[in-house]
C-alpha cells in the first residue's frame, strides 16, 4: 500500500525548542530485517517499543519515525497526562458512571506504565511530574461545571478540592477565575523532554530507533516490508502507532476526524515581569468548559513562560493554512491579555498547531487490521495517556498477552462512519465554532 500522505505540522514544536539540540538523527539506510516493526515515535509507538522489549527481550525491534522525535504531536501537546474522565465532546468532561470508572482504570494503567519508564530511565521531575491539575472556571457557568463534576467525582470516591477566586489568584497571579477544581492524580509533562528521554533510553538500552525515516510504502507477502526514502524493514509483525495517519495507510476510511488544536508560548519573562505577575511558578489549568482556554505556567528549562491553548478546527486534509494560524494568534493574544493584563508587553515567541484524531463515538482505531498488522491509533484528543495505553495494549495483543483492559478495548464498537464531505467538514467546524462561542469568557 502506498502511503498517501506524510505528516505536516504548522509552526515549531515549542517544547522541543526549549531543549538542547538533539544528536544527529539515525536515518534508516539499506535493507534490514527484524522480528518487530513499530511505525511512529510518539507516546503510542514508544510505549509499544517498551512493552515489546519487556515481552521479547531477545527479539530485534525497529521503530521508524517520520520526523525527529518530539517534533510531531508528541512534542506539541500541552503536557497533561490526565487520570480522570476527560471527554472532550461533553459539557463537563464526564460521561456515564460505569464508562468513567473504566476510563480511570485505563488512564491510571497508562500513567503507571509511563511512571515506570520515567523512574527506570531517571527522567527529571520536570519531564514527568505527578502534581495534579486544575479545572479553571472564569464564569458562573464554568463554576457550575466544576461543581457538577466535583459531585460526579464524589460518586466515584475520587478526591477533589474547590479553590475560590482568592485562592486562584494566589495560584495564577490572575484575577480572571471564579473557581478552580483541583484533582491530584494528573501528571504534568514537559512533553518533548519526556518523549526524548524515553526514546533516548530505549534506543541506547534496547532497540533501534530511526528518525527522519517516513514509511512511504507498506507491502505484505509472507512478511511486511516498510519502505522509506532510503531503506526498508521487513518484519512479520508491525504496530502502526500513527494516530490519525492510519488513514494514510488505507485503514479506517471515513471513520476518523482529523482535528488541529493550537497553542502559543510567551518569551521568557523578565524578573520584573515575574514579580508583577505573582502567583506560583508552575501550575496547569484545563478550562471548565472543554472548548475554553488551557493555560500553563512553567519556570524551569527555557525560563519562566506562559502557554495558552485554545481554538480547534476539523481539517480532513491534515494541513492548515497560514491564514488560520494568524486568526488563531489573534484569539490567543486576546485570551492571554484578558487573564494577564499586567503582562501586556509580553509577546508570544512560539505559535504552533498539533494534530489529534477523534472518532464520532469516542472509541479508538485499535486491533489487528490485517494479518500481523496492528493498529494503536485514534486517541480522541488524549494522546499522552491513551496513546501510552494503546501502544502497550497493541504490543500485548500482538504477543498473545491478554488482560481485562485489552478485552474491553477489543470489544468496543468500531469507529462510526462520518457523513460524506462537505457535510462532515461543515458540521464538525460549525459545532466547534458554536462551542467556542458558547464558552464565552472561558475562551
Amino acid at each position: 500500500m502506498k502511503v498517501s500522505h506524510l505528516p505536516v505540522d504548522p509552526g515549531p514544536a515549542a517544547w522541543n525548542c526549549l531543549l538542547p539540540q538533539a544528536a544527529e538523527a539515525q536515518v534508516l539506510e539499506g535493507a534490514q530485517t527484524a522480528d518487530w516493526l513499530v511505525i511512529g515515535g510518539g507516546f503510542a509507538g514508544l510505549a509499544a517499543l517498551r512493552r515489546l522489549s519487556q515481552l521479547h527481550p531477545h527479539d530485534k525491534i525497529i521503530l521508524l519515525e517520520a520526523k525527529r522525535i518530539a517534533e510531531g504531536p508528541a512534542g506539541r501537546n500541552s503536557g497533561f497526562m490526565i487520570d480522570l474522565p476527560h471527554d472532550l465532546a461533553s459539557e463537563d468532561y464526564s460521561g456515564g458512571l460505569a464508562a468513567d470508572l473504566r476510563q480511570i482504570r485505563d488512564n491510571r494503567a497508562a500513567i503507571a506504565f509511563a511512571k515506570d519508564m520515567a523512574d527506570e530511565f531517571d527522567l527529571p521531575r520536570e519531564a514527568f511530574n505527578l502534581c495534579g491539575k486544575f479545572n479553571a472556571a472564569a464564569t458562573a457557568k464554568g463554576h457550575k461545571h466544576n461543581q457538577d463534576y466535583a459531585a460526579h467525582l464524589s460518586k466515584m470516591d475520587e478526591p477533589w478540592e474547590i479553590y475560590n477566586p482568592a485562592q486562584m489568584a494566589e495560584l495564577t497571579g490572575s484575577h480572571y477565575y471564579q473557581s478552580g477544581l483541583f484533582t491530584p492524580g494528573a501528571v504534568m509533562l514537559q512533553p518533548a523532554m519526556y518523549i526524548r528521554g524515553i526514546a533516548g533510553a530505549l534506543a541506547s538500552k534496547y532497540r533501534e530507533i530511526h528518525e527522519n525515516s517516513p514509511v512511504i510504502d507498506l507491502d505484505h507477502n509472507d512478511d511486511w516490508t516498510a519502505q522509506t526514502p532510503s531503506g526498508q524493514v521487513t518484519a512479520p509483525r508491525v504496530i502502526l502507532a500513527v494516530n490519525g495517519h492510519v488513514n494514510s495507510f488505507g485503514f479506517f476510511k471515513r471513520q476518523l476526524m482529523h482535528v488541529f488544536t493550537y497553542a502559543s508560548m510567551t518569551r521568557a519573562l523578565t524578573s520584573e515581569e515575574v514579580k508583577a505577575l505573582g502567583g506560583q511558578a508552575n501550575w496547569a489549568a484545563t478550562p471548565a468548559d472543554p472548548l475554553g482556554t488551557t493555560v500553563r505556567r512553567v519556570s524551569e528549562t527555557g525560563g519562566d513562560r506562559i502557554i495558552i491553548r485554545n481554538r480547534a478546527s476539523f481539517d480532513p486534509s491534515m494541513e492548515v493554512s497560514q491564514a488560520r494560524m494568524r486568526s488563531v494568534a489573534r484569539t490567543h493574544d486576546a485570551s492571554f491579555t484578558a487573564r494577564f493584563p499586567m503582562l501586556k508587553a509580553v509577546a508570544m515567541q512560539y505559535r504552533w498547531g498539533g494534530r489529534l484524531c477523534l472518532s464520532r463515538n469516542t472509541v479508538s482505531a485499535f486491533g489487528e487490521v490485517a494479518p500481523g498488522l496492528f493498529s494503536a491509533c485514534c486517541q480522541n484528543g488524549l494522546g499522552t495517556a491513551k496513546g501510552t495505553l494503546h501502544g502497550m495494549l497493541a504490543a500485548n495483543l500482538a504477543s498473545g498477552h491478554r488482560s481485562d483492559i485489552l478485552t474491553d478495548v477489543l470489544t468496543q464498537d468500531a469507529p462510526s462512519k462520518l457523513p460524506p464531505e462537505p457535510f462532515a467538514w461543515l458540521g464538525a467546524n460549525a459545532l466547534m465554532k458554536w462551542g467556542e462561542w458558547t464558552a464565552g469568557a472561558e475562551l
